[in-house]
């Protein structure tokens, strides 16, 4: 089964092409999708990733990718 993956394209603490080969390569048969999410607020204080269900978010893009590591399926 696959990740349901999603980043935010607005957000100012990610980098969309950083972050986007970054979780390439933790599920590389996943099709992350890269648009505004409508989290606006906690975006604008803390990177986040939607993971399978769950936003998680962080101080920065390596903290948060990090943290959804335990939230993707093998």
């Amino acid at each position: 089964m696959a990740n349901d993956i999603r980043i935010c394209d607005k957000c100012k603490h990610m980098k969309i092409k950083t972050a986007l080969s970054k979780l390439q390569k933790l599920a590389p048969d996943t099709d992350i999708k890269v648009g505004c999410k409508s989290y606006c607020g906690p975006c604008s204080r803390a990177a986040f990733i939607f993971v399978n269900g769950r936003y998680i978010t962080a101080p920065t893009e390596d903290e948060a990718i990090e943290k959804a590591q335990k939230y993707m399926k093998a």
